[in-house]
Order: structure tokens, then sequence, then C-alpha cells
């Protein structure tokens, strides 16, 4: 089944029409708010707090944070679409807004938000917009942004739709690779209302081993991906192909234009003379 990823950059899908049609829909406003609820629940805020909602779109999932019964929350939002944006003004939503485009970082002040949210976008990241950036590399970019953004103990959770298990394992892993603690939990498995979260943590007093951030969560698959990077690194010879492979790899998901690797890959050339 097609995607709007797929087809086009979520600023140019979701343009006056589909926003106004996005943000008037009974079903869609309900499975925003189910999803915000659960989103607040797993950050397990005792208090009210400054909450950074990525992909805000038009407010419906801010207009649940800055409620009574959302936990009374001061909340700023940024998404890439003028559209949604629009609407969320014209519906005198609490929160401040930014447009800003999450695949080029998260422009804040280190340690500036308690927690942050985010509710069907970051599957976005995994289509690359242009010759220029790779999914690799937008990922990237907003991981560090917000790992920057977010106080030590905070925590971020991402419900997003992975187009299929590699997206997820691209996501999660871009995660763990920015530093966070990273669990990764699902709703309703094997049924048509399945939904993913992806549950993090900055650091703080969980000890050394950040993963710990979810134990006594039911049903979480916590990905930890940093003693295999650390063994694969120890082990791989400067100057050679899988060395040559790797940094071409880190230039990727920094998202430049890298040459496509060949036989020919760190192949030494014999003197003419």
């Amino acid at each position: 089944m097609s995607r709007p990823e797929d087809d086009l950059a979520a600023d140019i899908h979701y343009d006056d029409v589909e926003a106004r049609k996005y943000t008037t829909s009974s079903r869609i406003q309900n499975i925003q708010a189910s999803m915000t609820h659960r989103a607040l629940e797993l950050l397990d805020l005792s208090h009210p707090s400054f909450i950074l909602d990525i992909g805000c779109g038009s407010g419906l999932s801010g207009e649940i944070l800055s409620s009574e019964e959302g936990g009374s929350h001061v909340w700023v939002g940024m998404d890439v679409s003028p559209s949604m944006l629009d609407i969320a003004l014209q519906r005198d939503v609490e929160g401040d807004l930014m447009l800003a485009d999450i695949g080029q970082g998260v422009p804040f002040r280190a340690g500036t938000f308690d927690a942050a949210i985010s509710i069907s976008a970051i599957q976005w990241l995994c289509s690359a917009v242009d010759s220029e950036s790779s999914p690799a590399g937008r990922l990237t970019r907003f991981f560090n942004g917000l790992y920057a953004s977010l106080k030590r103990g905070g925590r971020a959770v991402c419900q997003f739709y992975p187009k299929n298990d590699q997206q997820k394992k691209m996501i999660t892993e871009a995660a763990v690779k920015a530093g966070f603690g990273a669990g990764l939990l699902e709703d309703d498995p094997d049924t048509k209302n399945h939904k993913l979260y992806l549950v993090l943590t900055v650091g703080g007093t969980q000890g050394s081993d950040i993963t710990k951030v979810v134990d006594g969560m039911d049903g979480v698959d916590v990905m930890d991906a940093r003693k295999k990077i650390k063994a694969e690194n120890g082990t791989v010879k400067k100057g050679s192909k899988a060395w040559i492979v790797k940094k071409k790899e880190q230039m990727e998901r920094k998202g430049k234009v890298v040459k496509s690797t060949s036989k020919y890959t760190g192949r030494k050339r014999k003197h003419l003379f």
C-alpha cells in the first residue's frame, strides 16, 4: 500500500486542503487524542512540565498537553507544514509554534525541555527529501538535536508507523547512537489497531546502563547496539575496505553524498614507475 511519505515531502503533502481534511476528521481527532494520552502515560510526568511537541501539526496533540486532563503542561510545537501551523494558529492553541524541518535538527538550547512527544511524525525522516540528504543523515541530526534539547533524566515518547522492520531498526539505532536509552513498546500487537512507541531517556540517575529506564514496562523490547558498535570498531584496520566503508556510512549519516562502494574500494594501486 502506498504511503504519503513515499511520494511527497511532508510540507508538500500537507497543503491547505490536506491539512484541513486531517484536522476536521473526527476519526483522526480520536486517534490522535488516544495516542497522546498514551504518550503522556509513558512519559510518567509527576508535575506540569515544559514539553516539545515534534511534528505538532495543527495542534491536536498540543490541546491534550495543555488541558487539565492532560496535565496542564506548557509546550512548544514544531512542524514542517505551513498549512498545518496556520490551522493551529486559527484554532488558537496554547502552545508556541515553530516552522522547522526536524530532519535538519532540533534548534533549541541544551537542556531546554523536560520531555518531548511525537505523534505519527518521525517515519517521515526515513524518506529522502532530495538527492543531497539521506534518511540516515536526517535521523542523526534529529536525534542528536533532540538529545541535546532535553534535560538530564528527561524522557521522550515517539509514536510512529514504520513501513517495515528495516525502518524500525534504522530509527531505533539512530536514537541509541545519539545517546538515548531506548525501548520499543507495541500496543495491541497483531491487530489492525497496533501502535508502536519509541520510549527514550536521557541518562540521569538510571545507572551505568541507560537502557534500564524501561525496566518494569510490560512488552518493551530494549535496543542497545552500543556494545556491537564498539566491538566492530575494535576489529577494523585503518585503511582497509571495511574501514573505508564505515567512514562512508558515517558521512552518509551526516547527510553528505559519497561515492558508491565497488570491488575497487580499498584496493591499493600498483606503482607505474
